[in-house]
């Protein structure tokens, strides 16, 4: 794992159309902003491994795969 320290406005660029931006820092949360391309998913952890069970389960049913989007 690629680990960076990074201070409130600052960024890093992964590729060249994603950026994620370190926009607050209070009380040992952090919050960040994702810029990417629309045809990027980005989800939470939580959220994708969601997503991914769903989608397990509507294959394994025969029923087609429910995109989701931000």
């Amino acid at each position: 794992m690629l680990v960076f320290v990074r201070e409130v406005g600052e960024s890093i660029v992964i590729g060249d159309d994603i950026t994620i931006k370190l926009v607050d820092l209070r009380r040992g949360v952090v919050r960040m902003g994702v810029e990417a391309p629309r045809h990027v998913e980005v989800h939470r952890s939580e959220v994708f491994k969601r997503i991914r069970a769903q989608r397990k389960c509507e294959q394994s049913d025969g029923s087609g795969p429910e995109r989701s989007r931000r």
